[in-house]
């Protein structure tokens, strides 16, 4: 049936996509490759939420796996109930792939933490940020990426590229299981519509 092939494909898309959010997060974590930003706190506050571990990574696996195994079920009272369960795990798949997709856009805005010069003395904080006084962004002040931020090195465009990686794939999981949750409702309405013959051992 069409419910259960979408759901199959659903789950197959979202694991690397859960898996490449994790990675960004992670990767997030540690400006410049070096793990003593984050020990001294001198880290994005978006990253440290770990939207990509939880949100778009280890919630998205396993509404995955139930969306895998879900595909697989036979009968139809069997079939309604999981489709019942898949329309609870599509829809905190949209909330958890939404939030991350929300929190990056959030961070790529904000730009990162970062060591700048201000009035010749050297403090942490978030100095990229629109403000009504200074710029209005820099996302398209490519000269701003080099020029503010001394320590991490290369902490800007660190920020946009997994920041803009992960808010970009966070926001195709959202639409996936939006769409998800359309399909499963279908399959609570209309039934499997056919019986899995076993498999012969």
């Amino acid at each position: 049936m069409c419910v259960s092939r979408f759901l199959r494909c659903v789950s197959f898309s979202l694991v690397p996509m859960a898996i490449v959010c994790m990675l960004c997060n992670v990767l997030l974590l540690f400006p410049d490759l070096k793990i003593h930003f984050l020990l001294e706190g001198h880290v994005t506050r978006e990253a440290t939420w770990a939207p990509g571990l939880w949100g778009s990574g280890v919630l998205v696996l396993l509404a995955a796996r139930s969306f895998l195994s879900g595909s697989r079920t036979s009968g139809c009272f069997a079939f309604r109930r999981q489709m019942f369960s898949q329309v609870l795990f599509s829809g905190v798949c949209v909330l958890s792939a939404g939030f991350c997709s929300l929190v990056s856009a959030t961070a790529l805005s904000q730009g990162p933490l970062c060591l700048y010069n201000d009035t010749h003395i050297l403090t942490w904080g978030v100095p990229l940020q629109p403000l009504p006084d200074r710029h209005s962004g820099y996302l398209y002040n490519r000269s701003l990426w080099s020029s503010v931020c001394v320590r991490p090195g290369g902490v800007v465009l660190w920020n946009v590229v997994l920041f803009g990686l992960m808010g970009g794939v966070s926001a195709l999981q959202t639409l996936l299981c939006g769409l998800n949750v359309l399909n499963t409702l279908l399959g609570l309405l209309l039934g499997g519509g056919h019986k899995v013959s076993p498999v012969a051992v």
